[in-house]
């Protein structure tokens, strides 16, 4: 089982920045990708972005590609999500994933607010 706890979420203006940080524990060594799911009020939970383990590469929305950036701390075992220039859309619950052994598994979601 891997356990996964969000933090830093919370209320930013529009334009500004938030940092939002994953740690996972458990059976972090079958984990072979992390990322970020967000889910909007009204609106089904979507990907934000993706990063394979071995070999780091990344993947992100469309909507979100160059305003934010995925991090792993392989000590720490902690997956961030650096969030700029962040627009009202953006808004809704965060959640931290990891895919281990075929299942998927969520943190219990970190709430973003971006007023206008």
């Amino acid at each position: 089982q891997v356990q996964l706890v969000e933090s830093g979420g919370g209320l930013v203006q529009a334009r500004g920045s938030l940092r939002l940080s994953c740690a996972a524990s458990g059976s972090i060594f079958s984990i072979d990708a992390m990322g970020w799911y967000r889910q909007a009020p009204g609106k089904q939970r979507e990907s934000v972005a993706r990063m394979v383990i071995k070999g780091g590469s990344t993947d992100y929305a469309y909507s979100v590609k160059g305003r934010f950036t995925v991090s792993r701390d392989n000590v720490k075992n902690t997956l961030d999500l650096q969030m700029n220039s962040l627009k009202p859309e953006d808004r809704g619950v965060y959640y931290c994933s990891a895919e281990a052994n075929g299942v998927r598994h969520f943190g219990q979601g970190t709430q973003v607010t971006v007023s206008s």
